[in-house]
């Protein structure tokens, strides 16, 4: 059984930076891409980041590109995404995913593990 932990989320005022970190745990963890999604209250979830797990490529969101950047740690099966000029409008819960094969990587419903998420909360 895979399970996806994150943590590293938080209050952080505006300009400021997190780093987020997802841990893979479960001895059949193949994934193809792993991804980073974002959910705030009555929105849908929007796609953050991804990474190829070989490291390969990476692929981000327009609102984040230049101020977010994903990374993986093969060895401890965790991948990052660290936050950078964070915004008010990035308050969002953060969730990490992980796709067996190669989807679509910003479409959420082609990803098979998720976390169940942590919250980060930008003021102004």
């Amino acid at each position: 059984q895979v399970q996806l932990v994150e943590s590293g989320g938080g209050l952080v005022q505006a300009g400021g930076s997190l780093r987020l970190s997802c841990a893979a745990s479960g001895r059949t963890f193949r994934p193809y891409t792993m991804g980073w999604f974002r959910q705030a209250p009555g929105k849908e979830r929007e796609f953050v980041a991804a990474i190829a797990w070989s490291g390969d490529w990476t692929h981000y969101a327009d609102s984040v590109k230049g101020r977010f950047t994903i990374s993986r740690d093969n060895a401890k099966n965790t991948v990052y995404l660290q936050m950078d000029s964070l915004k008010p409008e990035d308050t969002a819960n953060y969730y990490c995913a992980g796709d067996k094969q190669a989807g679509v990587v910003y479409v959420a419903r082609v990803y098979d593990y998720w976390g169940q998420g942590t919250q980060v909360t930008v003021s102004s």
